[in-house]
C-alpha cells in the first residue's frame, strides 16, 4: 500500500517487476487526481477574444493523456506528445526524435561528438495571472529524476482549482563589474570622476556592441588599490551576459585609454554564477514575485491544513537561519533545472536563480497564503540555446519563444515553482516525502 497524501491509497502487487511495479504507481496516482477540477468562485474568466494567445476552451483537453501500465510504450509516447501538439498548436518534430544538424550547434559548443539524452515531461496546465502572462499554460520539464514532473503537476493543479498564481516581475537588469588597478585613493577617485563626466561617450561606445542591451548607470566602488565598475544593463528578450562582457569590454578599453590604467575584465563583484547576499539582495536579471491562495477544502486533496502548512515553514525558517541559508524554500531549484534543461538556458546560472524565498500563512478566512520570491531570475528567450530544436520546442508549447517573450517567461516559471512549493510542504507534512520519491523516482536495473 502506497500513500501520496491524495485521496486515494493504491494498492500495487509488490512482487511485480520493476518497470511495471513503478508504471502502475504513477498511473494510480494521476488516476486518484482525475476528478474534474473544481473552479474557485474567485477565479479569472480569460475570454480567448480577449488575449493574444490560446486559452483551451474543452476542460476535458486540460487532462493530461495517461496509459496504465504501458505508458511508456512507444506509441502511447506518440500518442501523448500529439495530443501535446494539437492542445497548444506547436510541431514538436525535434522533441519526436528528429535531429537538428550538426552545423546548427556552431556558436553552441566545440568538438561536437553527438547529442545528450535528457526525457521531456509535460505537467499543466497551471493558471497564471501576471502582466504578461495570463491564462492556462503546459510547462515542460527536462529531468532524470523521477516523481519531479508528478510533483509539479499536482501543484499546478492544486493552484489551479484555488483561482491560480498571481505574478509580477518587478526589477529587470544585469551587471558586470571590472576592475581597474590603482595605487591609492585619489588614483581611484580620479577614475570615478572622469567615469562620470564621460558617462555618455561610455554608453554609446557600449551600446554600440548590441542590439538588445542599453546602459543604464555605472556605479563606483573603491577597494583597496583597486576600483570597481559595476556596469548595469538591460537586456532585453536575452540571458544577456555575453552581450554585457562585450559592451563592457568595449567601454574599459576606452577608459583604459584615457586614465592609463589597466582592468580585468571580471572582479568577482557581479558574482557571476556564484551565490552572494549582494546579488540576492539586489537583482541579477529579474525579480520575481509570486502569490497564491489556496482554499482549505482544496488543501484537503493532499490531506493537509493551512495551519499544518504555517507549521511547517515557521520550523523551516527557524531551521533555516540557523544555517544561515540564503534563499529559503522546499525545492526550488528542482523545478527550474529542469526548465532551464528544456528551454536551453545557461544551466550554471541556476547557481544564483535558484535563491528563492517561499512563505505559507493562514490568512484572515482561514485559507492557506502562499508567496515566493525569485530575486535574480536570469532567463532568455532569444539567443543561447533557445533557438535550436528541442529547447525551442519546449519555448513555444509555452509560446514564449522568440522577442517579447521573456518576462512572460519569467512569470510562468514563478508560478511553476510556487505549485511544487506547496505539493513538496504537504508531502513533508503527511510524511509521504520519502515514500513518494522512492516509489516514483527510483530507476531500478534489470
Amino acid at each position: 500500500m502506497v500513500d501520496f497524501g491524495v485521496d486515494a491509497q493504491i494498492s500495487i502487487d509488490q512482487n511485480s517487476d520493476p518497470a511495471t511495479l513503478q508504471q502502475g504507481i504513477l498511473f494510480s496516482t494521476i488516476e486518484a487526481l482525475k476528478k474534474p477540477p473544481v473552479v474557485h468562485k474567485n477565479a479569472k474568466v480569460i475570454r480567448a477574444e480577449d488575449v493574444a494567445f490560446r486559452v483551451v476552451q474543452n476542460k476535458k483537453h486540460l487532462k493530461i493523456p495517461k496509459f496504465g501500465e504501458s505508458d511508456y510504450a512507444h506509441e502511447n509516447v506518440e500518442k501523448r506528445r500529439k495530443w501535446v501538439e494539437e492542445t497548444v498548436g506547436v510541431n514538436l518534430k525535434h522533441l519526436s526524435g528528429q535531429p537538428v544538424l550538426p552545423q546548427q550547434w556552431k556558436g553552441n559548443i566545440e568538438n561536437l561528438i553527438g547529442v545528450a539524452q535528457i526525457p521531456v515531461g509535460i505537467t499543466g496546465p497551471i493558471l497564471v495571472h501576471g502582466q504578461h502572462a495570463e491564462g492556462s499554460f503546459f510547462v515542460p520539464m527536462a529531468t532524470t529524476e523521477g516523481a519531479i514532473v508528478t510533483v509539479y503537476n499536482l501543484g499546478m493543479r492544486i493552484v489551479s482549482e484555488s483561482g491560480g498564481v498571481k505574478v509580477r516581475v518587478k526589477s529587470n537588469y544585469l551587471h558586470v563589474s571590472p576592475v581597474f588597478i590603482t595605487e591609492t585613493i585619489e588614483e581611484s577617485e580620479v577614475i570615478v570622476d572622469w567615469v562620470k563626466l564621460h558617462y555618455k561617450k561610455i554608453r554609446e561606445i557600449a551600446e554600440s556592441t548590441t542590439r538588445h542591451g542599453k546602459l543604464l548607470e555605472i556605479k563606483p566602488q573603491l577597494i583597496e588599490r583597486g576600483l570597481l565598475l559595476q556596469f548595469i544593463y538591460s537586456t532585453g528578450d536575452a540571458q544577456g551576459m555575453n552581450m554585457i562582457n562585450v559592451a563592457t569590454h568595449k567601454a574599459c578599453q576606452f577608459i583604459e585609454e584615457a586614465v592609463k590604467k589597466h582592468f580585468y575584465e571580471r572582479s568577482n563583484y557581479s558574482a557571476v554564477k556564484k551565490i552572494s547576499n549582494h546579488v540576492t539582495n539586489s537583482t541579477f536579471g529579474k525579480s520575481v514575485f509570486c502569490e497564491s491562495v489556496v482554499t482549505r477544502e482544496v488543501l484537503k486533496k493532499l490531506r493537509v491544513s493551512p495551519e499544518d502548512m504555517q507549521k511547517l515553514w515557521h520550523r523551516g525558517y527557524l531551521s533555516s537561519m540557523r544555517a544561515n541559508m540564503l534563499g529559503i524554500n522546499c525545492q526550488a531549484a528542482n523545478g527550474m533545472a529542469a526548465i532551464f534543461l528544456a528551454c536551453g538556458q545557461d544551466m550554471a546560472d541556476i547557481s544564483s536563480s535558484h535563491v528563492a524565498t517561499s512563505n505559507c500563512e493562514v490568512n484572515g478566512d482561514g485559507d492557506l497564503y502562499v508567496s515566493l520570491h525569485i530575486p535574480s531570475l536570469l532567463v532568455g528567450t532569444v539567443g543561447g540555446g533557445t533557438g535550436n530544436g528541442t529547447q525551442k520546442e519546449c519555448l513555444s508549447i509555452m509560446e514564449c519563444a522568440g522577442s517579447g517573450m521573456v518576462d512572460k517567461f519569467s512569470e510562468i516559471i514563478g508560478a511553476t515553482l510556487l505549485a511544487g512549493e506547496i505539493t513538496t510542504g504537504a508531502a513533508l507534512v503527511t510524511g509521504n516525502f520519502v515514500r513518494g520519491h522512492a516509489a516514483l523516482g527510483r530507476n531500478k536495473p534489470e
